[in-house]
């Protein structure tokens, strides 16, 4: 298969011949689709048409009209060098400016632009023109400690208007910022800011989550103490909390001491189009974090173009993100995208169930909130809770205020797009199901609310501009009915640019030989329905699970698992969860005898600590066998097919004459 290395051979994805199609069809209501951006199917097929006949200049004209150039390009689509593609190459920018300055004078200056509500329920909201005085003074805060243009800084933030003010800071003087999830553990913190070289972390003295305080900063001392940070010269601390932390005199410094007496005032420094705006680490199939790069014109532009088309953003919208400001939906539809529209938006601290399940239909209720996007696994999440507790359902409160929603981290399943259309948005509001990823930059695949007609669980069709299709391995195009590798064939503005440090992996991740070089592999598998060519996303076509819509390498996992001192071997599998959409399944030998009982459960319990230290608490597994050995061929492949059926406690029908030891098959099916 495409994209696999060092594993066994697998099923092609060509070889998924059906998949049930959803036949329920929800026509967007007449009113919206009147007063929409792109409004009905003729509009959108007509863009389309634009896009097909003259692609460079498509783009181009959209990046004329959106952005704000300090120096307008004359250059367009650059393609000597691909799939190192360039976008506007010879044009510059400023990407806050586009945030935030120009909301000074188009009469946004006076108007709310996050409205922060803190986990306690407290809430507070800047304007336009106080962010933009924050930003500046923050931005001044950095030049006077050197952080200047081309240098790297590394956010471990919790959700606050300061988070998003920093990612702000960095980009109006050029930095490069990269944000790492405060979930987050010391040592994967570590390995990025020394992939990155950061010279600064600007970071919190603790984030506050569901009623409990996490320190921030103390994991941030811990990755610096593990080593290898020389480049860091300096540690930012926001006091969330005023808990106490360990203070380093002199490296650490308080944000609220960095900004004091700093101008309200910041000269932007213009960037090239390529400029990388952001690193952002995602997991990948080899164990090491890689690092996506973006540009700063082609994904600022795609960010207000999907703002505009996706969510139809009205001035007197409050608009809602649920995602954090680590993933690349907080990077795209929480900072940048939002603000260069001018919207006003909810910035929540807290958790979807604290505290209680009704939380999120609470704020919508409160804010008056007309668009609300967020995850299939809180939706879940949240239909396991209002069974359980019918006071915490939608119905109990006020939703009259929305007009639209959305999906995004992961494909719904078509019984919750029910769930969510009926009940949150009482079967009136557009469902905006996105697909897309962190290296896309924004969305590709995903229905027009005021155009496209909706299937539950369809993504429906690309946006404009993005030619998608469904291949088989070679590359050859598969007739609609037929599953195969979801690919984009043209470059867009905000695809990724490169894996920082590691152009090699760039291109074999995304760009293989195989597919001819130039065609971007998304990575998932995906069919398209025979009459209306609509997208269903089948999941994905390498070791990379999708948790809660965060997506983490099977190979880091396994790597944590072996890191520990009495674990021999580890192989790890997906097993789809009706809330996460996939669970981890950890398959373990230990460096000892096989444990049973009461000590199996004991040493799973660790082990999950284990991992979730070494990475993240998102990758702790959620079950752990144990067995003497690993199913393996007798080439010395661990057949990890034989490993999915066996974690879905199903009956094992595949051929198994090729497998060396199967006797340990009957062990593996204990789960602790």
């Amino acid at each position: 298969m495409v994209g696999k290395q060092d594993t066994e051979p697998e099923e092609n994805m060509s070889d998924i011949e059906s998949f049930k199609q959803e036949q329920r069809v929800f026509d967007p209501p007449a009113d919206f689709v009147a007063n929409a951006a792109i409004s009905g199917m003729d509009a959108y097929r007509a863009m389309c048409a634009e896009a097909e006949e003259d692609y460079e200049g498509f783009w181009a004209r959209l990046a004329q009209q959106n952005i704000q150039w300090t120096k307008p390009f004359t250059k367009r689509l650059d393609a000597s060098n691909a799939p190192f593609y360039k976008w506007f190459e010879d044009g510059e920018l400023n990407v806050a400016t586009n945030c935030l300055d120009r909301h000074l004078t188009n009469g946004n200056a006076d108007k709310t632009a996050l409205i922060f509500e803190s986990d306690d329920a407290k809430v507070s909201s800047v304007t336009y023109r106080e962010l933009y005085e924050r930003v500046c003074k923050f931005a001044n805060g950095l030049k006077s400690l050197g952080v200047q243009k081309g240098d790297r800084v590394v956010i471990y933030m919790p959700m606050s208007i300061e988070g998003i003010s920093a990612m702000l800071a960095c980009a109006r003087i050029g930095a490069t910022h990269s944000v790492v999830f405060g979930g987050f553990s010391a040592k994967s913190l570590q390995e990025r800011i020394i992939d990155a070289g950061a010279v600064a972390v600007l970071t919190a003295d603790y984030q506050v989550r569901g009623g409990r305080q996490l320190p921030l900063k103390a994991i941030v001392d811990e990755a610096l103490d593990m080593g290898g940070c020389d480049t860091i010269r300096k540690v930012i601390v926001y006091q969330r909390t005023g808990a106490d932390v360990n203070f380093n005199k002199d490296r650490d410094l308080w944000l609220h001491d960095l900004v004091d007496g700093q101008k309200a005032e910041c000269e932007p420094v213009p960037v090239g189009a390529e400029h990388p705006l952001f690193i952002l680490y995602t997991s990948g199939s080899t164990g090491k974090p890689k690092g996506v790069q973006h540009s700063s014109g082609g994904y600022l532009l795609w960010s207000m173009l999907t703002m505009k088309w996706s969510f139809d953003i009205k001035p007197e919208d409050i608009y809602w993100c649920t995602a954090d400001i680590g993933w690349i939906t907080g990077h795209t539809y929480v900072t940048y995208g939002p603000l260069a529209c001018g919207a006003t938006q909810i910035v929540f601290e807290g958790v979807p169930t604290y505290p209680n399940a009704g939380r999120f239909w609470d704020m919508v209720q409160r804010h008056k909130i007309s668009i609300f996007y967020t995850a299939p696994t809180a939706i879940r999440s949240l239909i396991k809770a209002s069974e359980a507790d019918p006071k915490t359902h939608p119905r109990e409160y006020d939703l009259s205020s929305l007009r639209l929603l959305g999906s995004v981290g992961e494909p719904i399943n078509p019984e919750a797009w029910m769930w969510y259309y009926k009940n949150v948005g009482g079967e009136r509001c557009p469902i905006a199901d996105t697909f897309w990823q962190t290296e896309t930059g924004g969305h590709v695949i995903t229905p027009l609310p005021g155009a496209t007609p909706m299937v539950p669980g369809s993504c429906t069709l690309p946006l404009p501009g993005i030619a998608a299709a469904v291949v088989d391995d070679a590359g050859h195009d598969l007739p609609n009915g037929k599953g195969g590798l979801l690919v984009i064939k043209k470059p867009w503005p905000s695809m990724i640019r490169n894996i920082w440090n590691d152009p090699e992996r760039f291109t074999k991740s995304y760009f293989p030989q195989e597919l001819g070089g130039t065609t971007y592999l998304a990575g998932d598998g995906a069919i398209r329905n025979e009459e209306t060519g609509y997208f269903t996303i089948t999941g994905r076509i390498d070791d990379v699970l999708n948790i809660s819509g965060h997506r983490l390498g099977t190979a880091e996992i396994e790597s944590a698992l072996v890191a520990n001192p009495i674990v021999a071997e580890a192989a790890v599998v997906g097993k789809p969860d009706d809330t996460t959409g996939e669970s981890i399944c950890a398959f373990v030998v230990l460096k000892r005898t096989r444990p049973e009982g009461d000590d199996a459960k004991a040493i799973a319990k660790e082990l999950r600590e284990w991992v979730a230290k070494e990475i993240s608490p998102i990758a702790r597994p959620r079950e752990i066998r144990f067995g003497d050995n690993l199913p393996k061929t007798r080439s010395g492949k661990i057949m990890r097919r034989l490993l999915r059926v066996i974690a879905k406690d199903e009956e094992i029908t595949q051929d198994i004459s090729t497998l060396e030891n199967p006797a340990i098959l009957e062990q593996l099916k204990q789960a602790q």
